[in-house]
């Protein structure tokens, strides 16, 4: 039907400008632009996939993508955490286009881990053996928490203060005497985990932590890196 407006020779000009326009707005390729709707649903499948291990109630707030964006529809869309980044507290995650047109964005979002968390119930002395009441448990957001908040009393109980600790402090594993997880010279495995892989390589420790502490391991590649001391000589490297 468009053919035979724009050919007919009787049609007014207003008209044929008119016409023109009204087809331009309803072309789906003028006006093609991505979708918020399938970047954040990347963006949450993601998120899912990163924090499935994590202890507590794990919620989600993920920002807005503009509607009114410039980008072309994709097909295929890849989220990512950037460099240094992890799937802990605020962060920003990425999303590339893989095809047809290549593109990144990125989206802001807040990682909420809602969970129970040992604090002091009473002031302990350098040296002092952690018993049942020394501890109370406290419910909060452990993402707001320091990366070795201890969470297990079983793995607290008996050990021994490394300093003067205050009764109300959110206990660490930084603050005990802890049983080595890893010792300085042990060869042990770095395991890389994101989104879907896994990898891993030898190394051997450069310091002595116990679980949950950070390890520094040196590479067969003489490349030096760090990760979370955990059970069985290995460290582990999350995004």
């Amino acid at each position: 039907m468009s053919s035979l407006i724009f050919h007919s020779p009787g049609a007014p000009r207003w008209i044929l400008a008119g016409l023109a326009l009204g087809l331009a707005w309803a072309s789906p390729t003028l006006l093609a632009q991505q979708d918020p709707g399938p970047v954040r649903a990347e963006v949450e499948r993601f998120l899912r996939a990163e924090t499935a291990g994590l202890p507590g109630t794990v919620t989600l707030t993920i920002g807005d993508f503009d509607p009114r964006n410039q980008l072309p529809p994709c097909g295929s869309l890849e989220a990512f955490l950037p460099a240094g980044s992890r799937a802990w507290g605020r962060t920003n995650v990425g999303v590339r286009c893989l095809s047809p047109a290549p593109w990144t964005v990125f989206v802001s979002t807040r990682v909420a881990v809602r969970g129970e968390y040992l604090v002091l119930a009473r002031p302990l002395r350098a040296g002092q053996i952690v018993g049942p009441a020394d501890l109370q448990r406290q419910a909060g957001d452990l993402a707001e928490q320091p990366p070795d908040v201890m969470t297990d009393p079983a793995r607290v109980q008996g050990q021994g203060a490394r300093f003067a600790l205050a009764a109300g402090q959110t206990l660490r594993a930084s603050m005990l005497r802890l049983p080595p997880a890893i010792l300085q010279g042990q060869k042990v495995r770095v395991v890389s985990v994101g989104a879907g892989f896994q990898v891993s390589n030898d190394g051997t420790a450069l310091n002595t932590v116990a679980e949950g502490q950070v390890a520094q391991v040196r590479l067969a590649s003489g490349q030096v890196v760090s990760g979370i001391a955990r059970g069985g000589g290995k460290v582990e490297i999350r995004p």
